[in-house]
């Protein structure tokens, strides 16, 4: 795979993005979880790339793009993909994302729906309202992802996280795997809460509701938002959903053969 990388000036300063496939391509943009990068997204890239133009942006704070002091919001990130887009004259695309991605990907299709025409959502978070998301992620923020003194975030090795939070972690993560999260969150350093403070104030499920574009959702069988299939499709009648057998968190990285076959198959029959 051939992977270029770039610098597009945005209203948020220089975003970072990775790009493979022919130009001339259907295209499709990945927005990644939160406290990683692009870099989460070789694999998948390496899968769709042959057929799609595939565009993975770091959001700012994070990966290689420009940190910024203000709090983003979700629909801040959704605006820089369109600027991203943009500059490399994509007109339409699909977008998919993880996590805080998939939020990224519902604002995109329901806010800018003359540019997004297929999502793609892909382990994505559910919460009542804003409390029971800030609820549901205090333990990140109490010790499961560790800093020093001064606030700055400290590496951590397979097995505490597999002993500590088993939910956020792939079902058999690799060294390679372990070493590009402690990068993206190292890259992301005193900002790397951005993007789950922009998730918490997000209305997810009202804008879901808003999407007329075709949905796929995909859900790793012991993900733990599984429990909630149902109200995805009680929100939008044009939502459909996937359980990928045996898979947790970060699918597109350990499962992306999995996420890229349902996805083009999605982009093939979705209109």
């Amino acid at each position: 795979m051939n992977v270029e990388r770039g610098l597009v000036k945005t209203g948020l300063g220089y975003m970072h993005y990775r790009a493979a496939g022919s130009a001339g391509s259907d295209a499709i943009f990945l927005q990644h979880i939160n406290q990683q990068s692009s870099a989460l997204y070789l694999e998948l890239m390496a899968v769709l790339c042959p057929a799609l133009r595939v565009v993975a942006m770091d959001y700012p704070s994070h990966g290689a793009s420009d940190h910024v002091e203000v709090q983003p919001t979700i629909g801040d990130y959704a605006r820089c993909v369109v600027e991203v887009a943009d500059v490399l004259n994509i007109r339409k695309f699909c977008v998919l994302g993880e996590a805080v991605g998939a939020a990224v990907s519902i604002e995109l299709a329901a806010n800018h729906a003359q540019r997004a025409n297929k999502a793609v959502l892909v382990n994505c978070p559910y919460y009542k309202d804003r409390s029971g998301a800030e609820a549901r992620h205090a333990p990140l923020k109490g010790g499961l992802r560790p800093e020093d003194a001064s606030g700055f975030p400290l590496t951590r090795t397979i097995d505490f996280l597999l002993n500590n939070d088993p939910g956020h972690a792939p079902m058999q993560p690799t060294q390679s795997w372990m070493d590009r999260v402690n990068l993206s969150q190292i890259e992301a350093g005193r900002h790397r809460w951005q993007a789950l403070d922009a998730l918490h104030q997000y209305d997810i499920t009202g804008s879901l509701a808003r999407i007329t574009c075709p949905v796929l959702l995909l859900i790793g069988e012991h993900f733990h938002y599984l429990q909630y299939r149902d109200e995805f499709h009680n929100k939008n009648s044009r939502l459909r959903s996937e359980v990928i057998a045996g898979a947790r968190f970060c699918m597109g990285w350990e499962r992306a053969a999995d996420v890229g076959h349902h996805t083009l198959a999605f982009m093939k029959a979705a209109s």
